[in-house]
């Protein structure tokens, strides 16, 4: 399938982004040429998802040391450890941040015997590995969960773990973009994603420009869809998935898996081995990222709610592993126990 949408890009040295703040208004891309650029474009959500978010944050680290001059690989590695403390307090949920910066460091770490110039090129090719690798990540686990759908099923989504989410098919929508490479018929309801409307101004709008059959709901009608008989399944993304399976994701989800376990619908998660955090036990232990309150109490400038109300804007929830059918990752599917078979994928 061709990537109808081109949301990020690296080119002779400068990240390009696609500024997701104003979409589908406005299509906006804007140059990073430095860490502190990349850094604010992650707190602020130019660009979001977890895979999306570890893809910036390895170009990020290259950015942050291209331009060092000869000095020690211990004064290398200590500038490079400095520039990964500073990005990953840009958001504190999403595993793959540190999981790439990590992934940069170790890099680094076994190229004592390079010159600086060597290191940094080597540096910018684990960069870009990591961007291709994320991409047939989004294929593989599209592929599997093929096998837990069939031809004319409706999936309902939440928030957004599309192309603009990752590197290229998404992880929760890669198998409506490949079942539409082969000819089935898959419908989508999108629920809208407040207060952030990441469904309703991405997922929608991505696979409707990807001539997908997409339908765009509010958050509080998924239940009336649900009893309806409309859905057979639901597939969600996750920021972070604990070592017992418990899931963290876009505020809602928790919702949505209640609904659906009511209703008899299977809950499967599309979690790429990046975003599951072996060290984090349970979801209890998961970092919840609280927003400002303006995104509750304003929208593109306007303000929708009293002035001076209190606000509560946690920007994830956490899904019991109780109420989830599979997590579908790159390497198969994953069924409960979860606390043993997730182990499995890393043995």
């Amino acid at each position: 399938m061709q990537n109808l949408i081109k949301h990020i890009e690296w080119k002779d040295g400068v990240l390009y982004v696609l500024n997701q703040i104003k979409l589908p208004a406005v299509t906006e891309y804007n140059p990073k040429t430095t860490i502190e650029a990349v850094f604010y474009a992650i707190r602020e959500m130019e660009l979001r998802g977890a895979p999306l978010i570890g893809i910036a944050a390895g170009y990020g680290m290259y950015i942050g040391i291209k331009d060092l001059q000869d000095m020690s690989h211990d004064e290398f590695i200590a500038k490079m450890r400095l520039q990964g403390k500073f990005l990953a307090e840009s958001r504190p949920t999403a595993v793959n941040l540190f999981w790439a910066i990590d992934r940069m460091i170790a890099k680094a770490d076994t190229l004592r015997d390079k010159s600086v110039a060597e290191k940094k090129r080597l540096l910018e090719q684990e960069a870009i590995l990591i961007h291709e690798e994320d991409r047939a990540i989004n294929r593989s686990i599209g592929e599997n969960l093929l096998t837990l759908l069939k031809d004319g099923m409706t999936i309902l989504t939440h928030c957004n773990a599309g192309i603009l989410a990752t590197g290229y098919y998404g992880t929760a929508t890669s198998p409506i973009y490949l079942a539409k490479e082969r000819g089935w018929n898959l419908k989508v309801y999108a629920d809208e994603t407040r207060p952030y409307l990441q469904g309703a101004r991405l997922t929608s709008y991505e696979l409707h420009a990807s001539g997908i059959d997409v339908t765009l709901i509010c958050d509080n009608m998924a239940g009336v869809v649900m009893s309806q008989g409309k859905i057979d399944a639901v597939i969600t993304g996750t920021d972070r998935v604990a070592a017992n399976g418990d899931v963290a994701n876009k505020i809602g989800t928790m919702s949505v898996a209640i609904l659906a376990n009511y209703f008899k619908i299977p809950v499967y998660i599309a979690a790429p081995t990046p975003t599951i955090d072996m060290n984090t036990p349970t979801g209890n232990d998961i970092p919840i990222e609280e927003r400002s309150p303006r995104e509750v109490t304003h929208w593109y400038g306007h303000q929708i709610a009293p002035e001076g109300v209190k606000v509560y804007n946690p920007s994830f929830d956490v899904t019991p592993h109780e109420l989830i059918a599979a997590i579908v990752t790159e390497k198969g599917v994953v069924t409960p126990p979860f606390d043993v078979n997730l182990r499995k994928l890393f043995a």
